[in-house]
């Protein structure tokens, strides 16, 4: 299990490393050039279909495109404040300002 836990980090590392920013960000409005490298973190885990991390436990990553920009923020909101709790995703949010969060969850709510 932890063998194959390890492939899919892998993969999805190697996915990410082959699609750049600006390919990722493609058709995001022109005010959303700050937030290109933080959309390819975001799909590293949200846009593999069926992914599942391993730590700190196995858990399905839900896919974010086409959720409500409100929801998005708040849960971004939610991760950088402490209240939602994953370290992975909480040292993502904590990296974003307010105006960040409010453009990814813009551009992921328009069914990115």
């Amino acid at each position: 299990m932890f063998l194959r836990s390890r492939y899919f980090a892998a993969a999805a590392c190697a996915l990410l490393a082959c699609a750049s920013p600006a390919a990722l960000a493609q058709g995001a409005k022109a005010g959303d050039a700050s937030i290109r490298g933080q959309l390819s973190l975001c799909a590293g885990c949200h846009g593999i279909p069926g992914y599942k991390t391993a730590y700190p436990v196995v858990y399905h990553v839900p896919k974010i495109g086409g959720q409500s920009p409100t929801y998005i923020a708040n849960a971004l909101k939610a991760y950088r404040s402490g209240d939602r709790q994953h370290p992975s995703m909480r040292g993502i949010a904590a990296s974003l300002s307010d105006a960040q969060i409010e453009q990814i969850a813009a551009y992921y709510g328009g069914g990115k």
